[in-house]
């Protein structure tokens, strides 16, 4: 499989430009907050599926601070924000109206066991592409790729926005991973030295439910 990524990148369809849709929402679902804070949440008319979203806070930051504050992992949450949307990813700028907080009407049996909670390896890839700051990518920030984000993009996962690994091809119809280093642990200050340039990289990757995760190796970073 090593490799694979590189040979085919050149069929992949452009995702488009990022969106920010500025209509608040509110979204129940379930909390995981490994190596990012991110809601499960269950299938509705938005997500006939179900979906997982990527959470932010305003400005160059993340929610850890909320998130250990409640002490919320694996609950059931409500939260409320501004939609980002780009490919298949999605994050919520979460916003003061409904901040993360225990869920208040909770979920029904039904709608919890509709949640896609599953694991699975996918082994080991070596990829090509960019690491980047999720909030930027998909739509905060114009441009959100590239040499000239570096330094805005270093200030976001600096601040604990989600970092996210876009591929130059797909994996398992995936082109987009929140990224973590191999023990599943956020982005540390040594992989972002290589944030915005073109990288080919090794790692495992997981899907979570409808998520992919890749968990590099920091020894097997190399600028192309």
């Amino acid at each position: 499989m090593a490799g694979a990524g590189y040979f085919i990148s050149a069929m992949q369809p452009d995702p488009g430009p990022g969106r920010f849709f500025f209509q608040h929402k509110t979204f129940t679902g379930i909390l995981e907050t490994a190596p990012y804070p991110l809601v499960r949440v269950a299938p509705n008319e938005s997500y006939p599926n179900g979906h997982t979203l990527l959470l932010a806070g305003q400005g160059k930051r993340g929610v850890q601070v909320q998130v250990q504050a409640a002490a919320l992992s694996g609950q059931v949450v409500d939260v409320g924000g501004v939609l980002l949307k780009r490919g298949t990813i999605d994050m919520l700028q979460v916003g003061r109206r409904v901040p993360l907080q225990a869920s208040v009407d909770g979920l029904t049996d039904e709608a919890r066991d509709a949640i896609d909670l599953s694991v699975t390896d996918l082994g080991t890839w070596r990829l090509t592409g960019e690491i980047c700051d999720g909030k930027c990518y998909v739509g905060a920030m114009r441009p959100g790729t590239g040499i000239a984000h570096k330094a805005c993009a270093n200030l976001c996962l600096n601040g604990g926005v989600p970092a996210v690994f876009v591929s130059t091809a797909p994996v398992e119809g995936g082109e987009f991973f929140l990224l973590s280093d191999r023990d599943g642990n956020p982005i540390g200050d040594e992989l972002q030295k290589y944030v915005a340039a073109r990288v080919q990289v090794d790692g495992q990757i997981e899907r979570r439910g409808d998520l992919m995760v890749f968990k590099v190796d920091l020894n097997s970073v190399e600028v192309l």
